[in-house]
């Protein structure tokens, strides 16, 4: 009877670890998809509003691919941002001498860390649980801002 127990605990154990690791591989292509900034939700710490941006998301097969498209209110242009880079050998983009940008996973949160004149920026892509994603943008010498996301 003692074997009997510890094939079930094994088959549970085993049945638990398959569960987790197939979510964990669903929330990395969670974000997927173009997204839509809704600026009422979002905070801006007191630096200029967005009026309209959309983000969008692509994992495939280990590359990502984010493209940003932002228009900045008293601002009469369009702001676009593109980041890829290989998530799987951690590659990272350079864009210019003065620009490098890196897109890797940490954990359930996908991050894209711009380096441009010494200056880091560092944006955090969570889904959250209403199905909204959030992104906190630290900037130097920048208070903190979190935009939120609804999917387009």
């Amino acid at each position: 009877m003692q074997k009997y127990s510890t094939i079930s605990i094994t088959g549970a154990v085993f049945t638990t670890l398959l569960f987790a690791f197939s979510a964990f591989a669903r929330d990395r292509t969670a974000l997927n998809g173009t997204w839509t900034l809704v600026p009422t939700r979002s905070d801006f710490a007191g630096q200029p509003v967005v009026q309209t941006g959309t983000v969008t998301i692509n994992e495939r097969e280990g590359i990502i691919t984010v493209s940003r498209n932002f228009v900045y209110a008293g601002a009469g242009e369009t702001y676009f941002y593109r980041d890829m880079t290989d998530a799987q050998n951690n590659a990272t983009i350079h864009t210019g001498k003065e620009l490098k940008s890196k897109t890797r996973w940490d954990h359930d949160v996908l991050k894209v860390i711009t380096t441009q004149s010494g200056a880091v920026t560092v944006e955090s892509y969570t889904l959250a649980a209403d199905g909204s994603m959030t992104v906190g943008v630290v900037r130097p010498d920048h208070a903190p801002i979190t935009l939120v996301f609804q999917r387009k």
